[in-house]
């Protein structure tokens, strides 16, 4: 027990810190069950998105080996080298339930939506396919970066509510229950050395 000053005054801070303790751990329970119930979410979000990428991927080196074999290599290549990737990233932050989460915000350039001339149809289905994959690719490092950091604060705020509940909490309450014995100590010794005063005084006035 670390020394403290077991007085009236000790005993209210105590109490108004146990208060406060108790309200932290409350709030921060109520924080990871919110944080738990957008974790999950987030799990079906990600095994969806990863099944997307997976399809989009097959579907666009399929669409790549078509081109190749219809339009030839060499046209493929000369549409690739014509056509930016993205016009431009950046990482938003997004702001969920007190977590800062990094997100990717991709200007995707316009799609074809007409052959050009010389350009062969399996040439643009594979431009398109390998559009729709990198898009698949963003979303996918998106859902899994968010899921991660929100399953660090969960494990950060447990410790949090662990530390208040299992540690705080109860050094308060045996710091209480110290200064109460303490005071109630000291009030059983005054009552006593009164009853005494009183005995010796109406023990002078009868004699």
């Amino acid at each position: 027990m670390e020394q403290i000053s077991p007085t009236r005054m000790t005993l209210l801070q105590k109490r108004n810190q146990k208060k406060l303790a108790e309200k932290g751990a409350d709030l921060l329970k109520k924080k990871r069950d919110a944080l738990i119930a957008e974790f999950f979410q987030l799990v079906g979000d990600t095994l969806k998105a990863r099944e997307r990428l997976s399809e989009a991927a097959k579907e666009a080196y399929f669409s790549l080996f078509l081109a190749k074999a219809f339009d030839g290599p060499g046209e493929v290549e000369a549409l690739s080298l014509g056509v930016p990737v993205v016009r431009d990233v950046e990482a938003a932050v997004e702001n969920v339930w007190g977590t800062k989460v990094p997100k990717f915000q991709v200007g995707w350039p316009e799609k074809v939506a007409a052959s050009p001339i010389g350009t062969g149809g399996q040439t643009l289905a594979a431009q398109r396919a390998f559009r729709d994959f990198a898009e698949a690719l963003v979303d996918v490092a998106n859902t899994e970066t968010r899921l991660r950091r929100i399953g660090e604060e969960i494990k950060k705020t447990t410790r949090r509510v662990n530390a208040l509940e299992q540690v705080v909490i109860p050094r308060l309450d045996d710091q209480v229950r110290y200064i109460r014995q303490v005071l109630e100590q000291r009030e059983r010794e005054d009552n006593f050395r009164l009853k005494k005063i009183k005995s010796k005084m109406e023990s002078k006035e009868r004699g």
